[in-house]
């Protein structure tokens, strides 16, 4: 989605495990900024996050997570990361750093999944951003919704950088929260994407949708053990040209889906 404004940003992430998670802090670390400049003053913006997903053999791997159509809409060969260094006097860094998206010959270097709005695509991250990454067991699968009783009303929580705008120098994604506005969610494949009710803005593309205890629930419902990912952010939702204040998130079994085309052979 586009942005028309370059503010500075820094961050840098700290992991964390076990059952208590703080998953609200490990997204904010695994969440970056995308861009590619479009002219002397606009840009397109997305957003991505990052997934500890380690190949078949157990060696470790870190997958970027975003929006397909973010990447599709930066038609150089590079786009910036917004990384960010921790420094010694507790100040951050802002470092983005370019990222190649296509090869010489213009060739997507990211793996998409037919049908949906998903591009994933293995990164070399800095070292805090690769003990930052969110591990896969986190992401909800496709029987997740149905075993969490996931339903309309609850609040989901959502980053992002919209216009490109970051929650403050340091360059931390903007944290917002809305509520589950569909009904049914299940099964996924029936219901591969659910609209959430809060306000989409351009640079919101790609951001990571999840539920943590700080999160309200339906009355009567149980309330999971442990927080999750529900999906991502793909789009806003327009009737004419009238914005509705709707997001439209894919489920987060979509994203495993696209991660594990990964480690499928390549067609010639």
């Amino acid at each position: 989605m586009l942005a028309l404004q370059t503010p500075p940003a820094i961050e840098a992430p700290a992991p964390a495990q076990a059952r208590h998670w703080d998953l609200t802090v490990g997204l904010i670390n695994a969440t970056v900024q995308l861009d590619q400049p479009t002219g002397a003053e606009t840009r397109t913006v997305g957003t991505g996050f990052l997934i500890d997903a380690p190949r078949p053999d157990g060696t470790p791997r870190v997958v970027m997570v975003t929006a397909g159509h973010v990447l599709e809409k930066m038609p150089d060969p590079d786009m910036r990361v917004g990384w960010r260094i921790a420094m010694p006097d507790g100040s951050w860094k802002f470092d983005p750093q370019p990222l190649e998206i296509r090869n010489e010959a213009g060739t997507p270097l990211w793996t998409t999944l037919e049908g949906r709005d998903v591009a994933v695509m293995e990164v070399e991250a800095p070292e805090a951003f690769a003990k930052a990454a969110i591990p896969l067991a986190w992401l909800a699968d496709a029987d997740s919704f149905e075993t969490l009783d996931v339903g309309p009303g609850d609040e989901l929580l959502a980053l992002g950088f919209p216009r490109g705008l970051s929650s403050n120098r340091a360059g931390f994604p903007i944290l917002r929260v809305g509520r589950v506005a569909s009904y049914p969610l299940a099964p996924v494949s029936a219901f591969p994407t659910f609209l959430m009710d809060f306000t989409v803005f351009p640079g919101n593309s790609g951001g990571p949708i999840f539920w943590t205890p700080t999160a309200r629930r339906r009355p009567g419902t149980t309330e999971p053990d442990h927080p999750f990912i529900a999906g991502m952010l793909s789009q806003e939702v327009i009737v004419g040209t009238e914005r509705l204040e709707l997001g439209v998130v894919v489920q987060a079994q979509y994203i495993r889906d696209a991660i594990a085309l990964l480690d499928k052979p390549k067609a010639p």
